[in-house]
C-alpha cells in the first residue's frame, strides 16, 4: 500500500533538481563577487529567529510566518527575511562595529503561503544592507550595486522603479488628515488599483481641490521622470514642510543618479508602496528579462534598529534568484561541463582509482563507477560525454 504523500510535498515547496541547482550556485558565486568587490562583508544567520524579536520587526504578515514552539517552548520562525536578523546582528554582535558598515548575505528564506498560486514558500535571496549612512548617497550606493549585481547575472533590459514611502505618507496625511484614511489609500496604491483608489477618494467627500491632488498624484505614475518631478514640485508647493523636504530629498537622488549615469535605467513612481512595512524613505524595485514582476526589492529603513535599541539609518535590498533564474539571459548561463565515467573491476581498482584522482586534480568531471554496481551498463555509460574502462579484458577509452 502506497504510504500518503510518499511523492508529495508541503504547500508552495518545491524540489531543486541539478539544472536549476547548478543555475542557483552560478549566480550565488556571481553575486557573491560582486558584493564582495563593493566592500560588503558576508554573514549568515540563523533559519529560526525568535517570534517575539524577529517575527514581530520583520512586518512581514502573521500569517505569513511559519511558527514552532523550540525545545524550551519558547516561539520560534523560521527566518521570513533577511534585513531584520541584520538589525539584529547589528545591534548585538557587531554594536561596537564603527558606523557605516556593509553586510552581505545569501540565504533562504521561508513564509508559509495558504494557496501557493506560483508563491513559493522557500526561496533563495541575495541581498547588502548599508547600515548607519543617512545620506542620499547611501540610497545611490545600494541602486547601484542592485543594478551592478543584475547585470552581472545576465539581466537585459534592466529598470528600477524609485519611490519614497516618506513623501507618500507626509502627501496623503496632509490632505485627509487621517491615519487609517492613509492606510487604506496606501493599500490601494500597493495593489495599484486606480480604479479603486479613485473611488475611495471620491467616496470621502474631501474639497474639490484635494481631490484634484489626489488624482493628479495617483496619474504621476504613467508620467516620465521630468514630467513626476514637476508633477512632484506642483503638489509639493502646496503641501505642508515635510512633503517639501522630502521632494527635495527626491530631486537631489535624481541628481546624483544623474552622475553615477543611472537616470537611464530609472522609473520615478511615487505612488509605489512596498509589502513591507518598516520601509521609512527611499524604495525601489528591479526589473528585467522581459518578466512583468520584480527579480529585486529595497529601501531605506530609517526606524527599524531602533526596535533592537540601537536607533541609526539603514538602507539596502534582497534579490529574488528563483526570479532572477527566470529572468536572464540563456546565453549568460554555464554550460554544463562534460563528465567522464571510469569503469573499473576488482583487479583494477587502484589503477582506476589513480587516474580518476589525476583527473579530478586537473579539472575533469569524473565518476568512478565499480562494473558490478551498475543495473544497466548501456544506459548509464549513455550520460557522459566519454567512457575509460579499467577492466582485465578492456582498456580502452570510448569517445562520445
Amino acid at each position: 500500500m502506497t504510504q500518503p504523500y510518499m511523492f508529495e510535498k508541503p504547500l508552495g515547496l518545491r524540489d531543486t533538481l541539478p539544472d536549476a541547482q547548478r543555475e542557483i550556485a552560478r549566480l550565488e558565486s556571481v553575486l557573491q563577487q560582486e558584493l564582495s568587490r563593493w566592500g560588503y562583508d558576508f554573514i549568515q544567520t540563523p533559519a529560526l529567529e525568535y517570534a517575539e524579536t524577529i517575527g514581530r520587526a520583520s512586518a512581514i504578515e502573521d500569517s505569513e510566518l511559519f511558527k514552532f514552539l523550540d525545545a524550551e517552548g519558547h516561539p520560534v520562525v523560521l527566518r521570513p527575511d533577511m534585513t531584520t536578523p541584520i538589525a539584529r546582528i547589528a545591534a548585538s554582535s557587531l554594536r561596537q562595529k564603527p558606523l557605516p558598515m556593509r553586510l552581505a548575505y545569501t540565504a533562504a528564506l521561508y513564509r508559509s503561503q495558504r494557496k501557493e498560486g506560483g508563491h513559493p514558500s522557500e526561496f533563495e535571496q541575495a541581498g547588502a544592507e548599508l547600515i548607519g549612512d543617512a545620506t542620499p548617497y547611501a540610497d545611490v550606493e545600494v541602486i547601484s550595486l542592485m543594478i551592478s549585481m543584475l547585470d552581472k547575472a545576465g539581466l537585459d533590459s534592466i529598470r528600477v522603479a524609485v519611490g519614497h514611502v516618506g513623501f507618500v505618507n507626509a502627501f496623503l496625511y496632509d490632505i485627509v488628515k487621517d491615519k487609517e484614511t492613509v492606510r487604506k489609500l496606501r493599500y490601494l496604491l500597493y495593489n495599484k488599483n486606480d480604479v479603486g483608489f479613485r473611488e475611495f477618494v471620491a467616496s470621502l467627500h474631501l474639497p474639490a481641490r484635494s481631490t484634484e491632488q489626489l488624482n493628479t498624484f495617483i496619474d504621476s505614475r504613467r508620467l516620465d521622470n521630468g514630467e513626476t518631478l514637476d508633477c512632484l514640485e506642483r503638489l509639493a508647493r502646496e503641501s505642508a514642510t515635510p512633503v517639501h523636504s522630502y521632494y527635495h530629498n527626491i530631486v537631489e537622488l535624481v541628481h546624483l543618479l544623474k552622475i553615477d549615469h543611472l537616470d537611464g535605467k530609472i522609473d520615478l513612481d511615487m505612488t509605489l508602496v512596498p509589502h513591507l512595512s518598516y520601509y521609512t524613505g527611499f524604495v525601489f524595485q528591479g526589473f528585467g528579462g522581459g518578466l512583468g514582476f520584480e527579480v529585486a526589492s529595497g529601501g531605506r529603513y530609517d526606524d527599524l534598529l531602533a526596535q533592537f535599541n540601537r536607533p541609526c539609518p539603514a538602507t539596502g535590498f534582497g534579490i529574488r534568484l528563483d526570479r532572477l533564474i527566470s529572468a536572464v539571459r540563456k546565453d549568460s548561463r554555464i554550460p554544463e561541463q562534460g563528465k567522464k565515467a571510469v569503469l573499473y573491476d576488482r583487479e583494477n581498482a587502484a589503477k582506476a582509482m589513480q587516474f580518476a584522482m589525476h583527473e579530478r586534480e586537473n579539472g575533469c568531471r569524473v565518476v568512478l563507477q565499480h562494473i558490478d554496481g551498475m543495473d544497466n551498463e548501456e544506459a548509464f555509460i549513455n550520460q557522459f560525454d566519454s567512457v575509460i574502462k579499467f577492466l582485465n579484458e578492456e582498456g580502452t577509452e570510448i569517445e562520445r
